[in-house]
């Protein structure tokens, strides 16, 4: 353990870190310590703990197993001497300088800390803590938003109008998406680096869970969606007690134009999406599947909060459908409209975006269904093998001459039905299984 009181006779020729040094001082909340020297040194940090020397906290120890330096101050001292020896043993230790972090119960936000740090002149900063939202608020509004500077601003402004507060998840953009959305209002959360829509919704679940809200909408930021709907779906919501309500550009209140190549690229998703869900009847189908405007009740939340298997791109907002499904939750829908004549609209190809929704629901609908996908087809095949086998003796008898294209025909069509079924029983059997391991039975 180090004191700050002694000279150290390590190297400060060469630097031990590029990155300035993250400086905690000891609380009881030995577990937030704990998880932020954790959550430092992911970001490359090295982090020193504080520690009044004539008492001894838990955290210490967590610290100690945790290879963090532990230096030891005189209980007199007050925070200025305490700031000032800080500095002794970061300059000692080659760091470029100290990020001080007062209150370890409250995350860092180390993006801006680490760039207040760079662009002050002094050696030790305060650190900047992460932004949450403290209050409890009844409708929080949700927006995921990747380069969304020219709009932003507009959209955050607009939805105040709609709820009692906005939430803005910053995913990594390059541009000054961040700070025009912080000027408008929003309470914004930064990622370092790009994640994806469905990353950027499941911080928006955490925090919503850990806010208190009642109800949450999301909707995006490139002012596509008309935030004055968010009054309708949750009104909506509290109305039929349904756990998510997702708008909708087809229902007969929608505003909304639909360009035809849209409207057959979404019918398909649609088509595939219900039946990955097991719907068949038209009266109990999603009729929009893939509209990110929704609204969430408390319950939804929570759940979607601790759900760790949804997926951090754009299927994100299939894999919310199959989580509702799961957890037999009310999905209503209401007409919204989405106006796609906006500039700097979503930077996604139409296409691209079709391509990959349709693979990942393909692959969804073969590993939750898989007797309908592959057995039940199999088993068809399989059947025409044995008509063209059939065939084939047939012409055998009568011409003496064996047909070899049809034997080949059908010795393909019968093994390839043979092996379908069989793999769809398999995934099927293995489906039940895992299932059964879930639930503990």
């Amino acid at each position: 353990m180090d004191s700050l009181d002694e000279e150290s006779s390590a190297d400060t020729s060469t630097p031990r870190s590029d990155r300035p040094l993250v400086a905690i001082p000891t609380t009881g909340n030995s577990d937030a310590i704990a998880g932020l020297i954790l959550r430092a040194r992911d970001r490359g940090h090295d982090v020193v703990v504080v520690s009044d020397e004539s008492r001894y906290h838990e955290s210490l120890a967590f610290a100690d197993r945790l290879d963090a330096a532990i230096v030891t101050v005189d209980r007199q001292d007050d925070e200025a001497e305490r700031k000032k020896r800080l500095r002794q043993y970061a300059k000692q230790h080659g760091f470029p300088g100290v990020i001080y972090h007062e209150d370890p119960g409250e995350p860092i936000d180390f993006e801006r800390s680490s760039t207040i740090f760079r662009e002050s002149n002094t050696y030790l900063v305060e650190s900047q803590n992460s932004s949450r939202i403290e209050s409890k608020p009844t409708v929080l509004a949700a927006i995921p938003a990747y380069n969304e500077a020219s709009t932003i601003d507009t959209v955050v402004k607009q939805t105040a109008n709609y709820v009692d507060k906005v939430m803005v998840i910053d995913d990594g953009s390059d541009d000054d998406t961040a700070a025009a959305a912080r000027e408008a209002g929003a309470v914004v959360i930064e990622h370092e680096q790009n994640r994806g829509y469905g990353a950027a919704l499941k911080t928006a679940f955490r925090q919503a869970e850990h806010s208190g809200a009642a109800h949450l909408a999301v909707l995006d930021g490139d002012g596509q969606h008309d935030p004055a709907d968010i009054q309708r779906m949750v009104t909506h919501q509290q109305r039929t007690d349904a756990e998510v309500v997702v708008g909708c550009r087809f229902d007969e209140a929608a505003e909304t134009d639909i360009p035809l190549y849209r409207r057959f690229g979404i019918g398909v998703v649609n088509l595939l999406t219900n039946l990955s869900l097991g719907v068949v009847r038209p009266s109990s189908r999603v009729r929009d599947t893939q509209n990110g405007f929704r609204a969430y009740d408390r319950r939804a939340i929570k759940s979607l909060a601790a759900d760790e298997t949804l997926g951090d791109h754009m299927g994100a907002s299939t894999d919310i459908l199959h989580h509702a499904h799961a957890n037999d939750y009310d999905i209503e829908e209401v007409g919204t409209t989405v106006d796609y004549d906006v500039e700097n609209g979503s930077s996604h190809s139409p296409l691209q975006h079709g391509l990959t929704l349709v693979s990942n629901l393909l692959t969804t609908i073969e590993r939750e269904r898989p007797l309908l996908v592959l057995a039940i087809p199999g088993f068809v095949v399989s059947c025409i093998g044995i008509g063209f086998g059939y065939w084939t003796f047939a012409n055998y008898i009568n011409t003496t001459t064996f047909p070899l294209g049809l034997a080949v025909t059908s010795v393909f069509f019968t093994l390839s039905g043979i092996f379908s079924v069989f793999t769809g029983i398999i995934l099927h059997a293995l489906k039940q299984h895992l299932r059964a391991i879930d639930t503990g039975l």
